[in-house]
């Protein structure tokens, strides 16, 4: 991976870790104070929880993609401490998936008489879920990677017992 790429993917991943933590500050003084600081109202609580984790998840996701990041630059990705790191990527997008369900059901009550918004939200929720099976393949590819790596560093070690 260039030095350019890992930089450009760093400064992608400070800058949308920075706006999560920023949102998230405001929503939890939202929900602490408890009132809304454009209307006065009281906040609508399930949805502003479920922003608040869902934005936990994403961090989550993030932080184990810049250690995933620093494995990449350092040449250690193929080894099994990457693997705890990419099960939290997995995990953190499930959470995202859960929540985004438990967004459209709270929101299908107010869409009786246009129920397509609710299958669309549904059919996002599955999509998400699809993600969390694309970075699960990937893990399995991580894992054969892995496994190459150990034999080979098995056979090296033949060969030089042998030489």
């Amino acid at each position: 991976m260039g030095q350019l790429a890992v930089r450009a993917l760093r400064a992608v991943l400070v800058v949308v870790l920075a706006g999560t933590v920023f949102v998230q500050a405001l929503m939890v003084w939202v929900l602490v104070s408890g009132s809304d600081p454009e209307d006065g109202s009281l906040p609508l609580t399930p949805l502003r929880v479920i922003t608040v984790l869902g934005m936990v998840s994403a961090q989550v996701a993030l932080v184990s993609v810049w250690r995933l990041v620093t494995m990449v630059r350092r040449g250690t990705v193929f080894s099994h401490a990457a693997f705890r790191y990419v099960d939290a990527v997995i995990g953190a997008i499930v959470a995202a998936a859960l929540l985004w369900f438990a967004v459209t059901a709270i929101n299908a009550p107010g869409q009786r008489d246009d129920p397509g918004v609710t299958a669309i939200m549904g059919g996002i929720g599955v999509a998400i879920l699809g993600v969390a099976l694309i970075v699960f393949v990937l893990r399995m590819l991580l894992a054969q990677a892995v496994a190459r790596d150990v034999e080979a560093a098995q056979m090296q070690a033949e060969l030089d017992e042998v030489i």
